[in-house]
Parts: structure tokens; sequence; C-alpha cells
């Protein structure tokens, strides 16, 4: 099964005290006391670690870091993955010979557009009727989790002080 493709897009880890965990022989484990190497998220972290100063230095304003972050790496990228041209540059160029493409510069600027058109159009819709509201908050505490993530930060945050 390739899984290479899977995106982890929310996680949860909440301290059910320690076990210990009985073996098939009657053996015990004691539980884990530090948390693994991380290679991978480390080097994600890195990326996104990068991201965020390189976009602290172009935005303006009262934005937080994860307001910069989910525009750059989630809805522009995310618009940009889905042009065409741009598939086909990347697959027949090197990364400079993209990089340069006047069609990047115009794909970057649809993207823009494209998401400020998209997020105007639903936050006018979400802030003119009450049934899109209602849908969203049934949306937030469903299946986004709203509810469980914040109890997590809290249950986190006393955790470590």
């Amino acid at each position: 099964m390739d899984l290479s493709k899977v995106t982890l897009t929310h996680h949860a880890l909440r301290n059910q005290g320690k076990r210990n965990l009985k073996l098939s022989d009657g053996e015990t484990l004691q539980p884990m006391t530090e948390t693994g190497g991380g290679d991978v998220h480390e080097k994600e972290r890195a990326l996104l670690g990068a991201i965020i100063a390189a976009v602290n230095d172009l935005f303006e304003g009262e934005l937080t870091a994860e307001d910069k972050l989910v525009y750059v790496n989630e809805v522009l990228k995310t618009k940009l993955l889905e042009s065409g041209i741009l598939v086909q540059q990347a697959a027949s160029n090197t990364k400079e010979q993209f990089a340069s493409s006047p069609d990047l510069d115009q794909e970057v600027l649809n993207a823009i557009m494209d998401a400020l058109a998209a997020h105007s159009t639903m936050s006018k819709q979400a802030l003119d009727s009450e049934r899109v509201r209602q849908g969203l908050k049934e949306i937030l505490l469903g299946p986004g989790q709203l509810y469980e993530l914040l109890k997590a930060q809290v249950e986190g945050s006393s955790a470590t002080a």
C-alpha cells in the first residue's frame, strides 16, 4: 500500500498517563519517557520555518505567523498546483528555468486574485447568512474537531506548566 501521497492534516496528542504494556509472554514494557527522533518532522519544520521567516519580511500588519503560513503554503500553493501550465513547465524544465518563466509570474498573480475572490465570496456569504454561519460552526465542531484541538491546547499547556 503506497501512502506517500497521504498528508496528515490534524493530530492531537493526549496524555493518558503511564501504563505498563503486557507482551504475549507476560513481560512488560516500560512507558516511553522521550519523544522519537523525528527526522522527517524536523525537515518539515525547517521548511515551514523558512517559509514563515521569508513571509514575515513580505507582509505587514496584524497577521499571525499561522495566517501567513496558511496563505502561502496552503491557499496560494494549492491554487498554483492546479495550474496545467505550471505542471507542464515543471515537467519540461529545470528549477532555474521554471523560476524565470513569465508564466510563473502570471500564475502567481492569478492564484492571488483567485484566492481573494474565493475568500471574499465565502466571507460575504458567511456574513450575510445565519445558515452558512451555523453550517460552518457544525463543520468546525464536527469533522473540523475545533473543540478537541482547543482542549488539547489547554491540556498541553497545563502539562508543560
